[in-house]
């Protein structure tokens, strides 16, 4: 026992569990934390806007599998990084949020203190895995061990603690940090395995589907997916977990093709929104379905013919084996027929344009570990299906959550973690505008993301559905814009501006080779961009298998 701060304690619990960064904004409430950062030596990533600080953390954690740490004030700090932490809880990601509290003595008071909310617990409470406060310096220990163990048990997610005002700096004999152990995954049942099993081995024409959840099975599903001859399918969290070199690493628009005549989906780690929701229009008659996740829970709300509660990495390998034991027949044809629908996808995608000109010169530039972010845009829409991807993590997207802004500071947090390796985050103007100031941050802490703006002076989505659901009509979707490579050169960042691809690949190629931020304004007309949509919310094929199909709903 020795006389520690509240923040002292619960920085002895962050270096406990092997954090070495964090990323912050200091205000009042939290001096006593941040000194105690100091005191420690942590690498402190500072910013210009809360929101920053959780994407930056998300990014952290995304692209390297590790815990991220980012530290706010209460209150409105809390809030403005809501939209990070968000988007970690639908990603799935262990990041911690580290807060404030108001004094001790007007907790539950309502009178007004400096940032103080009606019920910050609660409210966190309603968007993130698991939240606590630290009322007392001895009990930081237990509940920063607590918050780990919470962040990387089971279905992974963000985690938030709070400590009010005083706790931060108060002392008291404090105990040493120890990690807990996670929680012990739900084994797989044997009976559901071998139904998974028959089903498998029954099926001419499966089909695998991966989320972030199957991360760290790659090895299991590349051999189930070997051994059965089945293409592997992610949306977005899942991609690279099979390579897209590989013949069967498909990406949603290949995955398509083939869709009417699969008698077996196969989810393992993911929600299965691409064949379970409105993104693909209907399921094929008499299509069975295998589903392996460790969170109970997404077993009531999806109902699947063998359903199988396990980590993937465990269910896919009992599964793996089960099959062998049963023995699988292929289709014969079946690796010529996945190649065929690659080959054919790939030239119909090249129509989607300038987007397709861009990512294939990206993609051809790019060493197969680079990581790149997307954004809420023409570009990064298309990269969804039109980006090759080689290996996990290293492409990363704000998932469901679909949070505009999230891509520049998400790349920031995913250069941080890994700055040996080149990451691009690909933006639109009107996404990076909400990021803009953190160019500051880039050059400051020498973060070298090279920053792509697809400018067509527009929230370009927005302005195409307008203009084809409103007769017309355009309402505050058009943008007035700086010139960005003089507004990135006034923060201190490299750039350069480019008008068609022909011009971008020296300017990629520059950009990565002089190792600092960069930025890279490619300026695109208004309106000329043709439609992305068509490859995400594909049209219900005439020739389904059996000429009749469900609504996906029905599932």
């Amino acid at each position: 026992m020795t006389s520690t701060s509240g923040g002292e304690a619960i920085v002895n619990g962050l270096v406990a569990h092997g954090v070495d960064t964090v990323f912050g904004l200091p205000g009042a409430q939290v001096y006593g934390l941040f000194d105690a950062f100091h005191q420690a030596q942590l690498k402190v990533i500072g910013a210009r806007h809360e929101q920053a600080c959780g994407y930056m953390a998300f990014g952290y954690a995304r692209s390297s599998g590790k815990p991220g740490v980012f530290s706010v004030v209460p209150g409105p700090g809390v809030l403005n990084a809501g939209a990070a932490m968000l988007t970690a809880y639908g990603c799935n990601e262990p990041v911690l949020c580290l807060t404030g509290q108001v004094p001790t003595a007007y907790l539950g008071k309502g009178r007004g203190h400096l940032h103080e909310m009606p019920d910050q617990l609660a409210t966190l409470r309603s968007f993130v895995k698991w939240a606590d406060r630290i009322e007392y310096p001895d009990a930081a220990p237990a509940l920063v061990s607590r918050a780990f163990q919470e962040m990387l048990s089971g279905r992974r997610g963000p985690v938030a603690l709070e400590m009010p005002w005083d706790v931060f700096t108060q002392r008291a004999d404090v105990g040493p940090s120890k990690p807990f152990e996670r929680l012990p995954a739900p084994q797989p049942d044997s009976a559901r395995i071998k139904a998974a099993a028959a089903l498998i081995s029954a099926s001419k024409t499966p089909m695998i589907f991966v989320g972030s959840g199957a991360i760290d099975a790659c090895d299991e599903i590349l051999e189930l997916a070997e051994l059965i001859d089945a293409p592997v399918v992610a949306f977005r969290s899942g991609r690279g977990i099979v390579s897209n070199a590989h013949e069967l690493g498909l990406t949603m628009a290949s995955a398509y093709k083939l869709w009417p005549r699969t008698d077996l989906m196969i989810g393992i780690g993911t929600r299965m929104e691409l064949p379970t929701t409105f993104r693909w229009p209907f399921r094929p008659e008499g299509l069975k379905s295998v589903r392996i996740d460790i969170d109970p829970s997404e077993m009531r709300r999806l109902t699947v013919d063998a359903p199988v509660v396990a980590d993937a990495q465990a269910g896919t390998s009992e599964l793996l084996a089960a099959v062998r034991k049963r023995g699988y027949s292929k289709t014969s044809g079946r690796r010529a027929a996945i190649r065929e629908a690659s080959a054919a996808t790939h030239q119909e995608i090249q129509s989607v344009q300038p987007q397709m000109a861009y990512l294939n010169i990206l993609r051809e530039v790019l060493p197969s570990n680079a990581i790149v972010t997307d954004e809420l845009s023409q570009v990064g829409f298309a990269s969804w299906y039109g980006f090759p991807v080689y290996e996990p993590r290293t492409f990363i997207t704000s998932g469901y959550q679909g949070t505009l802004g999230s891509g520049f500071p998400t790349a920031l947090g995913a250069k941080v973690a890994n700055p040996d390796r080149p990451v691009v985050a690909i933006t639109g103007d009107g996404g990076f505008m909400f990021g803009v100031q953190e160019l500051a941050t880039a050059v400051q802490f020498g973060i070298g993301v090279v920053t792509l703006v697809f400018n067509n002076n527009a929230y370009g989505n927005v302005r195409r559905d307008q203009r084809q659901h409103f007769d017309g009509r355009v309402v505050a979707a058009d943008l007035v814009n700086p010139d960005f490579v003089k507004l990135a050169e006034s923060f201190g960042v490299k750039a350069s501006r480019v008008t068609s691809p022909d011009h971008f690949r020296p300017a990629l190629e520059k950009a990565l080779a002089d190792g600092g931020p960069c930025l890279i304004d490619i300026e695109v007309p208004t309106d000329s961009e043709v439609s992305p949509w068509k490859f995400i919310h594909p049209a219900k094929p005439q020739d389904a298998r059996t000429g009749t199909v469900r609504a996906a709903q029905s599932l």
